[in-house]
């Protein structure tokens, strides 16, 4: 079989066309919010959001008290540790990253790296599993259970990213005002704080929902790629929006088909799309600026 004939055979499947739906779905959400953080320059906060995902999954899967998702009830099941432990540390990842004298950078190390340490202590010590190398690799960088996903499991994505969408839209406008001059912003009584901290949120909740087919270490950069490399040609904050999520689709798209016919891991191709795309874009922006 040629290549379009092998593709077409793989789409036969459900859950091959189910995890090429959900990846641009998680694509999408994941550039609309990483416009905002990046500029605001909270990058940091999806970053270490990603690692603390990763130890709040170890530590419930340890404990027996959660399943995976995309694992016997799908991925829309309820998360007893890993969502609730995600959320809050995204308040206060937010707000220590304001206001503690251990500021940003310096913040984010101390915490991916502890996360990190604990989650895999405690899947070494407490192992559900026989193959403890493989939960790591798949927690960290998505695993093959994607090909469990489920119409429910579909659907719940669906849902999510309309929720996402139609936050994003009502509060363009806020968004906008934050993201340029916060100062001014909070001198016309917007509450910047608030809206910082449901971006916080809603990027909390994506990372847990993106976990099992991206991986939590990859999933940032989601976040961070597609923004970037619209910033690098795009001047207005709307073009920057437009461009990242044309961008981020397109990479999540060609990385998952790239991956079903090369067998490849899902989360790494898709990060190598995005990471391909930045170096492109910074040639091209370079190349504009000399020919102005």
């Amino acid at each position: 079989m040629n290549v379009f004939e092998t593709l077409l055979y793989y789409l036969s499947f459900s859950y091959v066309r189910y995890a090429l739906i959900v990846g641009v779905l998680i694509a999408l959400c994941s550039s609309l919010l990483g416009v905002t953080l990046v500029m605001k320059r909270l990058s940091f906060i999806g970053d270490g959001l990603s690692h603390i995902a990763f130890g709040a999954m170890a530590v419930s899967s340890a404990l027996n008290i959660s399943l995976q998702m995309a694992t016997g009830g799908g991925m829309a099941q309820s998360m007893i540790i890993v969502l609730p432990v995600t959320l809050i540390s995204a308040v206060l990842l937010l707000r220590l990253g304001e206001n503690s004298k251990i500021k940003g950078d310096a913040l984010i190390a101390m915490i991916s790296v502890s996360a990190l340490a604990v989650g895999y202590l405690v899947m070494n010590v407490f192992s559900v599993s026989s193959n403890i190398s493989g939960d790591v690799c798949g927690t960290l960088f998505g695993s093959t259970s994607i090909i469990t996903l489920t119409f429910s499991d579909l659907c719940f994505s669906l849902i999510f990213s309309a929720v996402v969408v139609v936050i994003f839209l009502l509060l363009y406008n806020r968004l906008f005002s934050a993201t340029f001059d916060e100062a001014f912003a909070r001198a016309t009584g917007l509450r910047v704080g608030a809206y910082n901290l449901l971006i916080a949120l809603v990027i909390a909740a994506l990372i847990v929902w993106a976990m099992n087919l991206i991986g939590s270490l990859l999933i940032s950069a989601l976040v961070v790629f597609p923004a970037l490399s619209a910033m690098r040609v795009a001047k207005s904050f709307k073009s920057v929006i437009i461009l990242s999520l044309v961008i981020s689709v397109c990479c999540a798209f060609f990385g998952i088909i790239c991956s079903i016919l090369l067998s490849t891991p899902v989360g790494s191709t898709v990060v190598i799309f995005d990471l391909a795309a930045f170096g492109l874009f910074s040639a091209l922006g370079a190349f504009i600026r000399r020919a102005a």
